[in-house]
């Protein structure tokens, strides 16, 4: 039935890793079936299958860049959109069985992405200690439960999982680091607009056409719409062919990223539309509000031009 709230959630499993933590940060999940899935195209399709109603997976880390799999799948396969972003601070903690001590420890169980972000941690702490790589931060904590491995990097909800005992908290190499998170659903309509809204779009230019990027760019930048991450991905058609994901402010129920759109579609080879879902929310620093429109291009400005011509097309004073 449309509009009704998901209750059925995948996510990237196993349990006790950080997509698990972004998940239950949604209310509606606490109370719905959460299934971990073994891998990102396992969680999408589960999605567009029908046997779930939304899923959880990872899109990009501040320090580690895009994931790569959750992009090429967005544009695989029948189309499903963003529904929410979650963005959480990435904690990494040090976990080991109770009475382990760190002179102790000879081997630690990591995710390549865990270790590579802890790397002058372990270097200083554990410059003995064999780092071996591991599926996911819950293969980790598990792993090291079961004892297969002295320690673990994992993540907070992963020793509390396993109940293992906490050696180092927050063993990150940058503090500030975060991942962003995205719940894709079946296509549906948008949620409303807010008024602090990101549109995510996968386009792909015409690459017979000189500019054609640039094109791409001008469509956004005469209507004041501020692009906010640009990421290119091999499209499969051979080198040099690229499909470009683009994040950007607004809704595509507003004016001026609806015309945007409208000229994206006339000048690219294909646009696919990812979702237009309200922006992750922070504590309201300066840094993370939405950047204005440049004079004249606000949606006020755009309404009140629309208005002047409708009234010059009417035969009506100006």
């Amino acid at each position: 039935m449309p509009g009704t709230p998901p209750s059925r959630f995948v996510y990237l499993g196993p349990e006790g890793t950080f997509t698990e933590q972004a998940l239950r940060t949604i209310p509606a999940a606490e109370h719905g079936a959460r299934t971990p899935a073994r891998s990102v195209p396992e969680a999408l399709d589960g999605v567009r299958s029908g046997d779930f109603d939304a899923a959880v997976v990872p899109l990009e880390n501040s320090v580690g860049g895009a994931v790569p799999v959750t992009l090429d799948e967005l544009v695989a396969g029948d189309p499903l959109t963003i529904t929410r972003e979650i963005v959480l601070p990435v904690r990494f903690q040090l976990a080991a069985p109770a009475g382990t001590r760190l002179p102790g420890i000879r081997s630690v169980a990591a995710h390549p992405q865990a270790s590579a972000q802890c790397r002058h941690w372990l270097r200083a702490h554990l410059p003995d200690a064999t780092v071996v790589d591991v599926l996911s931060n819950g293969a980790a904590a598990a792993a090291t439960a079961d004892g297969r491995y002295d320690a673990a990097i994992c993540a907070p909800i992963g020793a509390d999982r396993h109940r293992l005992a906490v050696l180092a908290d927050n063993i990150a190499d940058h503090d500030d680091a975060v991942t962003r998170f995205v719940m894709v659903a079946r296509p549906g309509s948008p949620p409303p607009p807010t008024g602090d809204d990101v549109t995510s779009l996968a386009v792909y230019i015409a690459h017979d056409r000189v500019g054609a990027l640039l094109a791409v760019l001008t469509e956004l930048s005469v209507r004041g719409i501020n692009l906010t991450r640009i990421e290119s991905r091999p499209s499969g058609e051979g080198l040099g062919r690229y499909v470009f994901f683009l994040d950007c402010t607004g809704h595509v129920a507003d004016a001026r990223l609806g015309e945007a759109l409208q000229g994206l579609r006339r000048t690219c080879a294909d646009v696919r539309f990812l979702g237009s879902y309200p922006r992750h929310r922070w504590t309201g620093s300066a840094a993370e509000r939405p950047v204005p429109a440049p004079p004249g291009l606000s949606d006020a400005d755009v309404a009140d031009s629309a208005a002047w011509l409708a009234r010059i097309r009417a035969g009506q004073p100006a």
